[in-house]
Parts: C-alpha cells; structure tokens; sequence
C-alpha cells in the first residue's frame, strides 16, 4: 500500500502534497494548487480512501 499523502509548506506560499518512502525521503511530490484544479475538472469514477486522493482514477 501507498503512503499517504502529507501537506507541507516548505516556506510561506508553496503548499506541496508530498508521500514519503520507507527510509522517510520523499518518493512524490504535486503542488496543492495544480492538484486541486486537477480534481475539479475531472469526475472521478472510484472512490480512494482516505490520505490517497491521487490514486483514483
């Protein structure tokens, strides 16, 4: 299973959804914004569970 996904603000401005591998480095990194955007403009046609809102479709 995938790790979920953390919101972190490396420095005022720049929120980043991010998933951590199992050594604790970051495996993934999306900008909140482009994410969000992303979400709306698509409709998904499988519910994720919680933490992984990236994975559905």
């Amino acid at each position: 299973m995938n790790s979920k996904r953390h919101l972190i603000e490396p420095h005022s401005g720049d929120k980043r959804y991010v998933r951590r591998n199992s050594q604790g480095q970051f495996s993934e990194s999306d900008d909140v914004g482009r994410s969000l955007s992303s979400d709306r403009r698509r409709k998904a046609r499988t519910k994720a569970d919680k933490g992984q809102g990236d994975k559905g479709d």
